[in-house]
């Protein structure tokens, strides 16, 4: 279960540990918009252009050394520039629509993306109805998540979020297959608010979670979200920016708790409340990094499967 950058990261650490062809990813697509007559899904993106080595590292989203061309001459005549979308990148969101209007579905599109860059994952999106995150705000009101994430820079105090068409939304073709195949489910360290709750709330998905071992990585270290407003979002809606809250927040679901070797004395906490924990460095530098969490992860995920099945 992934979304954002952070995701995308661990999701290619998997990628790469993973035994070739047993990884799916299920992907949120919550902040899924309309953008210059372009249909735009950033998370699914970014996690494939990350597992086809095509991400701007710098960023962790766009594709690397792409141009800006189109953008700046959108600028020039007095468009909407708000949101970053490189010259290659435009491609991407220009071919989606066309499928789209064609006819196709979403995940189909997709599947057929993830093969012209060579992704060998099954990377689907949550659902192939369209699920809007909607951030309501103190003073602004509600937001669609992208004039809320992008345009207003996260500036406005949150106050809390709906899901607008997930009561409709049926999880996409081969979701629920792959959850009930799969030996072990891992959350990534993605925003839990705005880029995995929107997947556990498709009809069906957090039913199917229930019934396996599922690890969380935490996305905050030390009080800190390490990309995006996530911590941000936890102050201002009384909650305290914290491994242990994260843990508390997906408490329904997890067997297991990766935290932050800064956070030790919270994973000591969740030990003794029965969520069992692992501590290691979860921040991801490079993509060695990713890939010793990954098989960190993976190793502490098949620990939780012998003590479950008792073998």
């Amino acid at each position: 279960m992934a979304g954002g950058v952070g995701g995308a990261k661990l999701a290619y650490g998997l990628y790469r540990v993973c035994p070739p062809g047993s990884l799916t990813v299920v992907v949120n697509t919550g902040d899924d918009f309309e953008h210059l007559g372009l249909w735009i899904s950033p998370d699914l993106d970014t996690v494939c252009y990350t597992l086809a080595e095509l991400a701007n590292p710098l960023t962790g989203w766009g594709l690397d050394g792409d141009s800006f061309a189109a953008l700046h001459g959108l600028s020039v005549l007095g468009g909407p520039d708000w949101f970053q979308i490189g010259d290659r990148d435009l491609a991407t969101h220009l071919e989606r629509t066309r499928r789209l209007k064609m006819g196709q579905s979403l995940s189909q599109i997709t599947r057929d993306f993830c093969r012209s860059w060579g992704v060998q994952a099954a990377v689907f999106p949550m659902s192939d109805q369209r699920v809007s995150t909607l951030v309501d705000t103190v003073d602004s009101g509600r937001l669609a998540f992208q004039e809320y994430f992008v345009h207003q820079q996260c500036r406005p105090v949150v106050s809390g979020f709906s899901f607008d068409g997930v009561d409709s939304a049926q999880p996409a073709p081969g979701v629920l297959d792959a959850i009930s195949a799969a030996s072990l489910i891992v959350i990534c360290p993605s925003n839990p608010w705005v880029s995995i709750e929107p997947i556990l709330q498709v009809r069906g998905i957090r039913a199917a979670l229930r019934q396996k071992v599922v690890v969380a990585v935490s996305p905050i270290v030390g009080g800190k979200a390490i990309k995006g407003p996530a911590a941000k979002m936890y102050a201002e809606m009384g909650l305290k920016p914290s491994a242990e809250t994260v843990a508390r927040q997906y408490a329904e679901l997890i067997t297991g708790m990766v935290v932050d070797l800064e956070d030790r004395e919270e994973a000591d906490r969740l030990n003794r409340s029965g969520i069992i924990s692992l501590v290691t460095q979860t921040v991801m530098r490079s993509p060695q990094n990713r890939c010793r969490l990954a098989s960190e992860v993976v190793q502490f995920g098949e620990s939780l499967l012998r003590r479950v099945t008792g073998s």
